[in-house]
């Protein structure tokens, strides 16, 4: 599962941008055609991010989805996996576009408690 290896690369990145600070989300941009599977991230996330400025906080993964053009009906296809078909029942679809990617998009991180002197 490559999913592991993805997910700790991705708590490493947020624990070295937090730099020290508590994390309470990290927001996930994930495509439909970029062979990760969000479940699987989902549960890989608890476990790496224990024993990190990380530990605790939600994980926010939004969906990306890739289009194609049908090359029979000319309509726009929404591509929510590769095996995609158009609505008119053809697979005869042009490259995909977008929907392959794995971005972090943000971080939110707790407010550092001023000191009252």
């Amino acid at each position: 599962m490559h999913e592991l290896a993805l997910t700790q690369s991705i708590v490493e990145a947020c624990v070295e941008r937090a730099a020290g600070a508590r994390v309470l989300r990290v927001t996930l941009a994930v495509g439909t055609l970029a062979c990760v599977m969000p479940k699987a991230l989902r549960f890989c996330y608890d476990a790496a991010v224990a024993d990190t400025v990380l530990e605790g906080s939600d994980l926010e993964i939004i969906t990306i989805c890739a289009h194609a053009r049908c090359r029979d009906c000319g309509r726009e296809v929404r591509m929510n996996d590769i095996l995609a078909i158009c609505p008119c029942g053809s697979a005869n679809l042009e490259r995909p576009v977008g929907g392959d990617g794995l971005q972090i998009r943000s971080m939110e991180i707790e407010a550092p408690v001023a000191e009252v002197y």
